[in-house]
């Protein structure tokens, strides 16, 4: 095979992965649950993962498209008030109500809507042509956010103080998120624009190949109660399934009901849906009981799966908008 072909097939992998995004997940759901002790071992991988995914998705990103993106920060509140005021309340209500007197399930239905908002996000609104320097301002925000909310949300709602590793938990999104985030929109800039035009362009590939594996090496940790299941742990699973599914839906509603427009379509309702679970199981795991991290990663079971599926329908929804828009002029 010369340069060429191999170029070539290189590029149709991502597109393959891109068109059929739904189906990949499902296999990656698969084999984190048959093969946990093979693909576990590459968990200390997964921050890196991240920061790659993060860096070829910021390429196309310019200090001008974030300014502007800071500068109108509607949907950017939007997003940070609903993800973590209105989520965290909502799942210890429900909770609350069918998981009566089990509080450390409650307390990871908890913690599970008060981590940041996912890293994936961006990768999900560039597949669906959004504004992903509004995603990215979204991302940074709740990075920022979540070392002073989490503690501050588990007090108010468990009554108990939780002493949370804010430096650590810093230092880890500072890694996954903000640092190449920052490499990626300045060598944009420095570039002029090249990065932004060929460098995502080769890279994106090798994201989207990323998105399946971070998935199966996270399934990974449910996989021995996904294999040994009980009533209560599926009734966890329905119950975290139905939650996700809800909170993508209200996304989408408030992106339609504030008139947002196609751009910032998709980052609204992927921000409103997506929790980074990597940073959720980690704090679940440092203060809380083992019963406390399912419902936790149970989301593994649902979150990509379902931004890949309402993904292609928030691709349509934004291109028949399109369609109306030139319809009209």
């Amino acid at each position: 095979m010369n340069a060429q072909a191999a170029h070539d097939a290189w590029l149709h992998i991502g597109r393959f992965i891109g068109r059929h995004m739904p189906i990949v997940i499902l296999a990656s759901l698969a084999a984190g649950i048959a093969f946990p002790d093979q693909l576990g071992s590459l968990r200390p991988f997964v921050p890196l993962m991240f920061a790659v995914m993060t860096f070829q998705n910021s390429l196309t990103i310019s200090f001008s498209k974030l300014k502007q993106a800071i500068t109108s920060p509607a949907p950017i509140i939007m997003v940070l008030l609903f993800a973590h005021a209105v989520m965290p309340v909502a799942a210890f209500g429900a909770g609350s109500l069918l998981f009566s007197g089990e509080s450390d399930i409650i307390a990871g239905l908890v913690l599970e809507y008060s981590v940041p908002v996912a890293t994936s996000m961006v990768m999900w609104v560039s597949l669906s042509r959004g504004n992903t320097a509004t995603s990215l301002a979204i991302l940074l925000g709740s990075t920022l956010i979540c070392p002073f909310s989490i503690p501050f949300t588990l007090h108010a709602l468990l009554g108990a103080s939780i002493e949370v590793n804010a430096v650590g938990m810093i230092g880890d999104m500072l890694f996954m998120v903000a640092i190449p985030a920052l490499a990626g929109f300045g060598l944009n800039e420095a570039t002029r624009g090249w990065a932004g035009r060929k460098l995502a362009f080769e890279l994106s590939p090798l994201a989207r190949l990323l998105i399946p594996l971070i998935v199966t090496v996270n399934t990974t940790g449910i996989a021995v109660y996904v294999r040994n299941p009980t009533p209560q742990l599926v009734a966890i699973v329905v119950f975290v399934g139905l939650f996700a599914a809800g909170a993508f839906l209200i996304g989408i509603g408030l992106a339609k009901a504030t008139h947002r427009k196609n751009a910032e379509f998709a980052p609204v309702a992927f921000g409103c849906g997506m929790r980074n679970i990597s940073a959720g199981s980690v704090i679940a795991a440092s203060y809380f009981p083992a019963e406390t991290i399912f419902p936790v990663m149970a989301g593994v079971l649902f979150q990509q799966l379902l931004a890949a599926t309402f993904g292609k329908i928030i691709s349509r929804m934004t291109a028949s908008k399109n369609e109306e828009a030139s319809a009209r002029a």
